[in-house]
C-alpha cells in the first residue's frame, strides 16, 4: 500500500495509506479466518473530508484484545465491500486478474460467454462452483448490505461487470 501511495503522491494527489486497524476494522479473534464485526469510520471519514485518497490494506483488522487478525481467503475483497458498506459508498469496485465474469470457465468451456450484469445469487452460485472472480464471503456481504459491486479486470479497464440485487 505504501508503494501505491508513493505513486499517487508523485503525481500530486493527497494520499494516506492505513492498515486495517488504523482504518477502524474490528474483527473477531479467529486468526486466519477472522470475520469483520464493525468498522469505526471516524478516521476514514476525517481523511476523506480532507480530500485525501485513502488506501486501506485489506485482509486484516484488529480484535477486542488489540491483536492483529487476518481475514483469510477472499479477505481483501471482503474488506473492500465492508468498507464500502460502512461508508455508504455508491459502488464498490473490485479489480481482479481475470477478464470478467463468464457463464463458465472459458479455459474449459468453449461456448462460455462474458456476462455484463449478474445478480448476487447468480454470482454466489458461480463462486460455489469454483469461479475465481469473487470470494463468496464478499458477495454475501455485498448482498446483505446492498452494496453494488463493479467487477473490473486489471488487464482491461474498459468494461465492468455489475452485480445487482
Amino acid at each position: 500500500i505504501s508503494l501505491l501511495a508513493m505513486a499517487i503522491e508523485k503525481i500530486g494527489c493527497p494520499v494516506i495509506s492505513l492498515t486495517g486497524w488504523q482504518a477502524g476494522v474490528k474483527t473477531d479473534a479467529k486468526y486466519g479466518a477472522a470475520r469483520i464485526s464493525t468498522i469505526d469510520t471516524e478516521r476514514l471519514q476525517a481523511e476523506l473530508d480532507k480530500k485525501n485518497i485513502v488506501i486501506v490494506a485489506g485482509f486484516q483488522g484488529i480484535n477486542k484484545y488489540d491483536d492483529i487478525t487476518t481475514l483469510g481467503r477472499g479477505g481483501s475483497d471482503t474488506s473492500a465491500v465492508a468498507l464500502a458498506a460502512a461508508l455508504h459508498a455508491d459502488v464498490c469496485e473490485i479489480y481482479t486478474d481475470v477478464d470478467g465474469v463468464y457463464t463458465a470457465d472459458p479455459r474449459f468451456v468453449k461456448n462460455a460467454y462474458k456476462l455484463d450484469d449478474i445478480s448476487y445469487d447468480e454470482m454466489l452460485e458461480l463462486a460455489s462452483l469454483g469461479a475465481n472472480v469473487l470470494h463468496n464471503r464478499s458477495v454475501e456481504m455485498a448482498k446483505k448490505y446492498g452494496v453494488k459491486l463493479s467487477v473490473r479486470s486489471s488487464l482491461n479497464t474498459m468494461k465492468a461487470h455489475m452485480l445487482r440485487r
